[in-house]
């Protein structure tokens, strides 16, 4: 079988990406549809969960490739001429579906590509080229706004393939012609001589417009800012009289998960401090933290996060870390207990101190074992979960006057 195209056939270049397309899309749907389906209530339906969306990302990271290939190709070749010409419409909606084929192929695992590369954590793509994409940063808003992008191509590239399909059966049914009998492997195809029909940028704009109409459906629908990512809701913290009244700060985590740290911060939490700056040597005051757990934002595991198996954030709201602040020769630090779970450990957190009047700025950080409060316990496997958690603490207090 030649390996290029003619007039009136498919070559063997052309055929194979064909059928190499069409069986990974075969495969990367269900994988999609199966991994968004599946539950994450406990650390084994985690990992199962994460092992099915990584290999949906890999399968449909190769597609993608596969696709700049076939298109290149394509645009090399000449392309066989419709066998009933005189057909114009049906040509003209042929060839749009095929716009929005090609397409959808680059745009559908595109999107995917950059809501991966926008989200921290879970479900890496197994290849060794990193994770990231270039201009891509990492942040919420892009990764659901790409997500809704991914949901709404991968309709159009479902709508398209059913017609597709259906085209190819007619031809082969309705017609009985050799258009499909031309995509089919070892198959001798006599040669035509056909009228070449030009629709020009037809079905290109129709193209266009039909996802320019797939894109304001979605935004109507809301699904470029669904807010899944957000930390879930929960009850206010009461706010503190204290000495020094915390301005602005944050109280951030870092974990990681599947070969890659995940950051993320609490965006409720209240500091009762009584400190006395004039002592050099010994306990210089105290400090008491209350924590919301649901205030917390982690990257794409959030919402998981707050789960039974892990902050069980329904069962324990807040977490308290009580403390006295110490001057040392090295340093400041707040040696104290840490209540989270219903389970108290004792936790030193080293921190710098910088004085201006009555402003003070203290930035610290400290590791936890996660195990020893009983997060995660079923994941057992570092290189899943981390045992290691990083706390860190970043900010600015005002003396309150007398």
């Amino acid at each position: 079988m030649p390996a290029t195209n003619t007039t009136s056939r498919y070559g063997a270049v052309s055929k194979t990406f064909h059928w190499l397309t069409a069986l990974g899309i075969l495969v990367v749907i269900p994988l999609g549809i199966i991994a968004n389906d599946l539950p994450y209530d406990t650390a084994d339906q985690l990992a199962d969960k994460a092992w099915l969306f990584s290999l949906h990302k890999t399968v449909g990271v190769t597609l993608f490739l596969v696709a700049l290939a076939r298109i290149l190709w394509a645009l090399s070749q000449p392309k066989p001429t419709p066998l009933h010409p005189d057909r114009k419409v049906e040509t003209v909606l042929a060839e749009t579906v095929h716009w929005l084929l090609y397409g959808s192929l680059v745009l559908v695992p595109l999107s995917g590509w950059v809501h991966h590369a926008a989200t921290e954590g879970f479900a890496p793509i197994w290849w060794p080229f990193g994770q990231n994409l270039p201009l891509v940063p990492e942040s919420l808003p892009v990764a659901e706004a790409a997500a809704g992008l991914h949901v709404v191509f991968e309709r159009v590239l479902v709508v398209s393939l059913v017609l597709h399909i259906a085209g190819a059966i007619k031809h082969a049914v309705v017609d009985k012609d050799q258009t499909l009998a031309r995509m089919l492997p070892r198959r001798r195809i006599a040669q035509t001589v056909t009228t070449q029909t030009r629709n020009g940028l037809v079905p290109a704009v129709l193209a266009v417009v039909i996802w320019a109409g797939a894109l304001g459906v979605g935004s109507m629908l809301g699904v470029y800012s669904k807010g899944s990512a957000i930390a879930a809701e929960g009850p206010a913290l009461q706010q503190v009289e204290s000495e020094w009244a915390v301005t602005e700060g944050t109280l951030g985590i870092t974990v990681r998960q599947m070969g890659a740290d995940v950051s993320g911060s609490f965006a409720d939490w209240t500091a009762d401090i009584d400190f006395d700056d004039t002592v050099t040597d010994g306990q210089a005051g105290t400090v008491d933290v209350e924590i919301a757990i649901a205030s917390l934002t982690l990257g794409s595991v959030t919402q998981q996060a707050m789960g039974p198996d892990y902050f069980a954030s329904q069962d324990f709201p807040t977490a308290r870390f009580t403390a006295d602040i110490l001057k040392t020769e090295e340093g400041y630090r707040a040696d104290g207990v840490l209540t989270l779970r219903g389970v108290e450990q004792q936790v030193r957190l080293p921190f710098a101190l910088t004085l201006d009047g009555t402003t003070a700025q203290m930035q610290g950080s400290t590791s936890l074992d996660r195990r020893e409060y009983e997060i995660g316990a079923g994941m057992t496997d570092e290189s899943q979960l981390g045992f290691e958690v990083i706390l860190s603490v970043d900010l600015i207090a005002e003396r309150a006057s007398e």
